[in-house]
């Protein structure tokens, strides 16, 4: 597979995206098809929320670009 040079590759299978970690964020938007914007800490990201039933204001956890669960305080 044939990238650009200095773009990370994935390898011993570990998403170099995320480390294979999820991380804490706050849903801001929620969009068509299943995608909310969300803050991310460092900006404004658009993920996947189709696995869970998240709502604006809501903490999630997302992994790979998917909310996997919704935090509950």
């Amino acid at each position: 597979m044939n990238t650009p040079a200095g773009v990370p590759q994935c390898h011993d299978e570990v998403c170099i995206t995320c480390s294979d970690l999820a991380v804490q964020v706050r849903v801001l938007r929620l969009l068509d098809n299943s995608l909310a914007v969300v803050d991310a800490g460092t900006g404004e990201e658009e993920i996947s929320v189709a696995l869970v039933s998240a709502g604006i204001g809501d903490t999630v956890l997302v992994h790979a670009g998917e909310a996997i669960a919704v935090v509950r305080p």
